[in-house]
């Protein structure tokens, strides 16, 4: 509740100054019935750590703007909310050409007006917290922002893309529904009007990316949502089914914190092996997830895994082998 007392002396003194009232630290005593160190306190307050430009007049003997664009913040912030904010931007800093981390940092000074208000600073985020992608697709800053902004007036987008199945580029145009961030890079899922199908887009494989002014009609999440969450990796499909691997007593140590996907079970063995059991509809990406663990896992279903991994690890001896 102090809080919110003290908020209200700063916004009745900024509504005095904007109104050219000139007003004083005797106007803060009369109006909120509070002592004149309390109020000076306040004054000080709004210039040193709100960042108001307030210089005093001395005719008019109270206080005015130096730079009218000035904004109180919207709300007062806690440190933990403060602190979300500049990790937020630091673990999202490179994946789309640095659009979001700026734009949050402009967010911040206009929100908050000073980090340093309670503690807080930009340099000692970066001092204090990071975060590593590594083989990830950072998309273009006008690329982001031009999905976002048709995103949310539900505008169709057209571009160039550029599939690793294919030669040459195809141009396609789609309504965007959702932008996914996955393992370090940008995923738009949109409705292909080429394809006629829910299709997944990098944003780093998109050329010449421009908004056609034409509106669609969104949607249900239900009619798309399968898409992002059901089963394990960037592969989703209507239908899932189990992949079951049983790893090695060494592997199961650094296996047991891991979460490969909410719908996973694990299930101790008697020696010491750990079998995780988890949702796939594509297994594309599970075996490249298999294979970085080499004999440490073995697949027990379905056997198309198996069969894939084994014709895999064939080529590796044939290769390594010369």
């Amino acid at each position: 509740m102090g809080d919110h007392l003290q908020y209200e002396r700063y916004l009745w003194f900024d509504g005095q100054i904007r109104r050219g009232r000139y007003p004083n630290a005797g106007n803060l005593v009369q109006e909120f019935g509070i002592s004149e160190k309390t109020a000076r306190r306040a004054i000080d307050f709004m210039a040193d750590m709100l960042g108001a430009p307030l210089a005093y007049h001395p005719s008019r003997k109270g206080y005015y703007y130096e730079d009218n664009s000035f904004a109180l913040p919207a709300f007062q912030v806690s440190q933990e909310e403060l602190l979300a904010i500049l990790v937020a931007k630091k673990l999202l800093a490179g994946s789309a050409g640095g659009a979001i981390s700026r734009a949050i940092s402009r967010f911040g000074r206009k929100l908050f007006a000073s980090t340093s208000a309670i503690g807080l600073s930009e340099p000692f985020i970066d001092q204090a917290f990071s975060a590593v992608w590594h083989g990830y697709s950072p998309g273009q800053a006008q690329t982001f922002q031009m999905l976002m902004t048709a995103l949310l007036a539900r505008q169709a987008v057209s571009f160039r893309y550029r599939s690793p199945l294919g030669e040459l580029p195809t141009q396609r145009t789609v309504h965007p529904h959702h932008l996914q961030h996955y393992m370090g890079s940008w995923v738009l899922l949109a409705w292909c009007t080429l394809r006629r199908q829910w299709r997944r887009f990098y944003l780093a494989r998109m050329d010449e990316a421009v908004g056609t002014g034409e509106s669609f009609a969104p949607q249900p999440p239900a009619a798309w949502r399968y898409m992002l969450h059901d089963a394990f990796g960037i592969f989703q499909g209507e239908e899932t089914f189990p992949v079951i691997l049983r790893f090695s007593p060494e592997r199961a140590r650094w296996l047991r914190e891991q979460v490969w996907h909410p719908g996973q079970e694990m299930r101790e063995a008697d020696d010491g092996s750990l079998v995780l059991s988890l949702p796939v509809a594509d297994l594309r990406e599970i075996k490249l997830k298999v294979m970085q663990f080499g004999a440490g896992v073995e697949v027990l279903e379905p056997a198309a895994l198996r069969e894939e991994i084994r014709r895999e690890v064939a080529a590796m001896v044939t290769l390594y082998g010369r």
